[in-house]
């Protein structure tokens, strides 16, 4: 006889709403079985009607629906997409040659100047995407090109041009005002056509046929937006879904392994510790924290094994990161004897923790796992002879605080590649002197240094070495400890094939996905 199962006290949780969440999704997939369309259960509704100028665009880009001058492959390099090829003219001008033969859903014909208009539209858009922060950017068409010019001189124009906020739509989604809303309804370029969204709840797509690639296998796609995690897991589970984002962790014991897929993301859950005010001033009272953490527990306790320890900043997502890690890929041993993390060559011995140190450690509510970690992280903490205080928030009402220096620690699920696919602007962002969203508020020259050295490299493998350098000084500080790297749970239905499963969110649905009758 085999034992008894005992569910977790997630899973308990989970489990108990199964019947109400099974009724929800069955209620919000509006296609039938068998006749070949893809049901698609999304985790976020759109939040501004899929205008392709804010984070609604990797719905677009996901559903194959609206499409950039270039994609990106596994390591972060620009391959051709509505662009054929491109070539640097000098420092701060680009070329870029558009795909023949391309025409919108409301049957235009791509030109080089109307990607010219829509590159020049986002930049000069109230709120321009953020791939474009500090670039100036301005586009022109030139016979069948476009040429892409820079304030200065930038070696990722490609890898800027590839992020979904600039996807390259017919003239007619764009509105006469520069503030106001693109309209993607019927207007992409991509082998599926929009032409129906419901508001927050569903959207419909049709198989676009005069598509400029392969054809795609399914004849269209019904999108429903589940932000209720159960409601997805039930969705699965129920067959009324044939792929389904983000299935909570609480979920899979309830469904089949084969249905799961885990991908690794490149997002890391990172302790930022306060370097400007307070104990962590000190780098032995740093380094005290960093061995004090074990994400060993952490994984095992709230992620249910779905994650991976952290060796450093950057993850198994960024497939070239341990090869050109210094001090390896491992993880090390903390003074508890389990697994910590980010311990760089050069990086400060931990002193003892003064008797009555209290510190403050502050996270948000959004990401449910990041409460829990905090109640075991303050338990760490306070073994290792720390007095801790928590406070964890909505995320909108915590930032204020955070950026401002309220918190000794705070911790974060932060993903380390920007829409660049590239980290040298997380690294900028997060620990240079300039650093906009700085909640380590660190100061270091020789951080300072690395980063930007690794910033004026071309793409490739001394790009990438001196990233991991940048890690590696940025680690020596103590001011950031990396904890572990987050995977997503994917699920797909029994007969569903040719899904995409993308680390950087960006591709799902593609010409090749399909299920079987």
């Amino acid at each position: 006889m085999s034992p008894a199962y005992t569910p977790t006290r997630r899973q308990f949780l989970a489990l108990v709403g199964i019947g109400s969440a099974a009724a929800l999704a069955a209620c919000s997939t509006s296609s039938t079985s068998g006749d070949g369309r893809l049901r698609l259960a999304m985790l976020q509704p759109p939040r501004s009607g899929l205008n392709p100028l804010t984070d609604d665009a990797f719905k677009l880009s996901r559903w194959s629906c609206a499409e950039t001058l270039v994609v990106l492959d596994a390591e972060g390099g620009a391959q051709p997409a509505l662009a054929t090829e491109w070539t640097q003219d000098n420092e701060t001008t680009w070329r870029f040659t558009i795909r023949q033969g391309v025409t919108f859903h409301d049957g235009t014909e791509l030109t080089a100047e109307q990607v010219a208009a829509c590159l020049s539209f986002a930049a000069a858009y109230t709120t321009p995407p953020r791939i474009l922060d500090g670039t100036e950017l301005t586009a022109t068409a030139d016979g069948g090109d476009v040429v892409v010019t820079t304030s200065s001189a930038d070696p990722l124009v490609p890898q800027r041009l590839s992020s979904p906020q600039l996807a390259i739509l017919a003239a007619g989604a764009y509105p006469d005002q520069p503030d106001g809303a693109v309209n993607p309804v019927g207007y992409g370029t991509g082998p599926f056509r929009l032409t129906t969204l419901n508001g927050t709840a569903s959207a419909t797509l049709e198989r676009y046929d005069d598509y400029w690639g392969d054809k795609a296998a399914a004849p269209g796609i019904d999108v429903t937006f589940v932000p209720d995690g159960t409601a997805r897991g039930a969705a699965l589970r129920t067959s009324t879904a044939d792929l389904v984002e983000a299935i909570p962790v609480s979920q899979a014991a309830s469904l089949e392994d084969s249905l799961l897929h885990e991908v690794p993301m490149p997002r890391t859950a990172t302790l930022y510790l306060n370097t400007r005010s307070g104990v962590f001033t000190d780098p032995a009272i740093r380094a005290a924290v960093r061995d004090a953490v074990d994400p060993d527990a952490l994984i095992t306790t709230v992620y249910e094994g779905h994650a991976d320890p952290a060796a450093g900043l950057l993850g198994p997502a960024l497939t070239w990161a341990a090869e050109h890690r210094a001090w390896g890929s491992q993880v090390f041993a903390g003074s508890s004897g389990a697994a910590a993390t980010g311990k760089a060559s050069g990086a400060t011995k931990a002193g003892s923790v003064p008797a009555g140190t209290t510190i403050t450690l502050g996270s948000y509510t959004d990401r449910p796992e990041l409460g829990e970690i905090v109640v075991l992280l303050a338990q760490q903490l306070e073994a290792a002879g720390f007095t801790v205080t928590t406070d964890v928030r909505e995320y909108s009402q915590i930032e204020p605080d955070a950026l401002a220096g309220a918190f000794d620690a705070f911790l974060l699920s932060r993903a380390t590649v920007l829409d660049s696919g590239d980290p040298v602007a997380y690294m900028v962002s997060d620990f240079s002197s300039s650093g906009s969203f700085s909640l380590s508020f660190l100061a270091d020259d020789a951080v300072d240094s690395a980063v930007t050295r690794a910033g004026a490299l071309e793409v490739g493998t001394e790009r990438h070495k001196a990233i991991m350098a940048a890690e590696q000084a940025i680690l020596a500080t103590g001011a950031a400890v990396p904890l572990l790297h987050e995977r997503v749970l994917q699920g797909e239905a029994a007969g569903l094939s040719g899904a995409e499963r993308d680390p950087r969110e960006r591709a799902l649905i593609t010409t090749a996905t399909k299920i079987s009758q």
